[in-house]
């Protein structure tokens, strides 16, 4: 079955296109052609997406799906009364909440995404910053400073996992991967035994890496099966002697493994507040 989605909307489309992919997620055996109409925001436009939609639905013989997120009303009727299944993501949350909470929405678009505190933008810029400049290893010094520290061997999701938590949470992230030397030594450098309570080790499937790394360096030994094998298998070893949360990256997420992390960290902090209670 294939059928055409419109993600719409009056601003950026980055919340019609978020929640409409979780929804679409769960229907995995229809083929879906995704098409983005951000900045819909007048009749003209959305007259000439009509015919889109016209057109889409002659070409798969259903009528398209739009999910949108529409403030404007006049628009919005436009669009409802093309041929598709339409689908205003804020209808189903806005007027509800509003009643709940009694007070009126401010119905402005782009409210989401806006700089709205500019101290937690700056924030995340800062850590944003601060991922990139401490990324494989680079400034072990800098490990003090940082919010999480992640370990693990060369292309296990260390470095975009330290982006995601920079930018969606404000966390300043520093990585270290595992090399050769550390496998002849058997073990990571004493600066990771010292941020031990903020530490998480990344593991992955061989196969999985294999093909990883295949991507990067076609053919090379860097990339056999063998090589991979050993690195994973000497690496949980070491993750052993550190006793630190292991995360396995190889069918999770990086949004998956950065909820784990917080909530990790937030346990941690919980638990410390509560020793520091009992010591007092």
């Amino acid at each position: 079955m294939n059928r055409t989605v419109f993600f719409v909307s009056e601003s950026t489309g980055i919340t019609a296109e978020t929640l409409g992919h979780s929804l679409l997620s769960q229907f995995d055996t229809v083929n879906f052609e995704q098409v983005y109409m951000p900045y819909i925001n007048t009749e003209l436009r959305a007259k000439a997406l009509t015919q889109r939609m016209e057109e889409a639905a002659d070409r798969d013989g259903a009528r398209p799906i739009v999910f949108a997120t529409m403030l404007n009303k006049e628009i919005g009727d436009i669009l409802k009364g093309g041929n598709c299944f339409y689908v205003e993501l804020f209808e189903f949350f806005v007027d509800p909440l509003a009643k709940e909470l009694g007070v009126a929405p401010s119905l402005k678009s782009g409210q989401s995404h806006a700089i709205t505190k500019p101290s937690y933008y700056t924030k995340r810029i800062e850590a944003i910053n601060f991922a990139m400049a401490n990324d494989d290893g680079i400034r072990p010094d800098n490990f003090h400073r940082a919010d999480v520290v992640l370990t693990g061997v060369s292309r296990s999701g260390k470095t975009p996992t330290c982006l995601y938590l920079a930018m969606h949470y404000g966390l300043r992230s520093a990585n270290y991967p595992i090399t050769e030397e550390d496998f002849e030594r058997g073990d990571v450098p004493q600066l990771l035994y010292d941020c031990k309570h903020k530490l998480f080790a990344l593991i992955i499937d061989p196969q999985r890496l294999q093909l990883i790394r295949e991507e990067r360096r076609p053919g090379s030994s860097y990339a056999s099966l063998k090589r991979c094998q050993d690195d994973i298998r000497q690496a949980q070893q070491i993750y052993k002697r550190l006793g630190v949360p292991v995360l396995n990256t190889t069918t999770q997420s990086i949004e998956e493994i950065s909820s784990q992390i917080i909530r990790s960290l937030k346990e941690n902090q919980e638990s410390g507040l509560v020793s520091a209670m009992k010591v007092q």
